[in-house]
C-alpha cells in the first residue's frame, strides 16, 4: 500500500510563476543609489540631464573692455573680462604679486593698494573702474634698492610676523599717514582697522607707522 506524502512536505513548484522576495530597505537604497549615478553619468556625457554640448556651444562670450592704467608709474593696456577685480588684474595678468588675496571680500585689507593716493581694497574694485588711474601697489613704493621709509620701519620694529598682511598695511599705513591720520596711537589704530593682522602685531605696526610720521 503506497505511503501517503503530507502536503506540507511538497516543497512549492518553481518556475515563472514563483514571487521574487521583497526588497529589503538594503537592496532599495543601493539600486536607488545605482540607478541615480547611471542617471548623473549620463547627463555629464550626452548632456541629456545636466546640460548638453548645444547649450555651451550657444552659450555667449563674457564681456570684455580695454583698460589702459599706470601701475608703479609704468602705463599698462589690456583687454580683460568686465568681471576681472583689480586685485586679479594686478596679480593675473601683471605678476604683480605683492598684494594678497586673503578673504576676497573686503574683510582684511590684505589686498590694500593706491589708487590715485587713496586707499581701496583691490579686491572689491572692477579693473574697468580704474580706467586712466595711477595704481600703486607694494612693489611700486621703494626707490630702487632704497625702501620706503614705512617698509623700513616695519623691519626696525619688528611689525610683522607672518607677512602675510604686511604689503597690505604697509600700503595702507602710507595711505593713512598722506592722509594725515597720525595725530596719535589712537587715530592710527581708527584709521588702520581695515587692516587684519592674525598674528596680533597691531602695537608695532602703530609705531612704525608713528615712526615714518615723525612722531617719536
Amino acid at each position: 500500500m503506497p505511503t501517503e506524502i503530507p502536503e506540507s512536505a511538497v516543497p512549492p513548484p518553481t518556475g515563472a510563476d514563483e514571487s521574487p522576495p521583497a526588497p529589503t530597505r538594503r537592496t532599495f537604497i543601493a539600486t536607488s543609489t545605482a540607478v541615480g549615478g547611471v542617471v548623473v553619468a549620463g547627463g555629464v556625457i550626452t548632456g541629456t540631464y545636466l546640460g548638453g554640448q548645444e547649450e555651451a556651444e550657444g552659450a555667449e562670450a563674457a564681456p570684455s573692455s580695454r583698460v589702459s592704467l599706470s601701475v608703479n608709474g609704468r602705463r599698462r593696456t589690456v583687454t580683460v573680462d568686465n568681471r576681472t577685480s583689480l586685485l586679479d588684474l594686478l596679480r593675473e595678468h601683471f605678476g604683480l604679486t605683492g598684494s594678497k588675496k586673503g578673504c576676497n571680500a573686503g574683510a582684511c585689507g590684505a589686498c590694500t593698494v593706491l589708487v590715485d593716493g587713496r586707499r581701496v581694497n583691490s579686491c572689491l574694485t572692477l579693473a574697468v573702474r580704474v580706467e586712466g588711474a595711477e595704481v600703486t601697489t607694494i612693489e611700486g613704493l621703494a626707490e630702487g634698492d632704497e625702501l620706503h621709509p614705512l617698509q623700513q620701519a616695519f623691519i626696525d620694529e619688528d611689525a610683522f610676523q607672518c607677512g602675510y598682511c604686511t604689503p597690505g598695511q604697509i600700503v595702507s599705513g602710507v595711505g593713512c599717514i598722506k592722509e594725515g591720520h597720525t595725530g596719535s596711537p589712537e587715530e592710527i589704530r581708527e584709521w588702520m582697522s581695515g587692516n587684519i593682522c592674525r598674528c596680533g602685531c597691531y602695537v608695532k605696526i602703530v609705531r612704525a607707522v608713528e615712526q615714518t610720521a615723525g612722531r617719536k
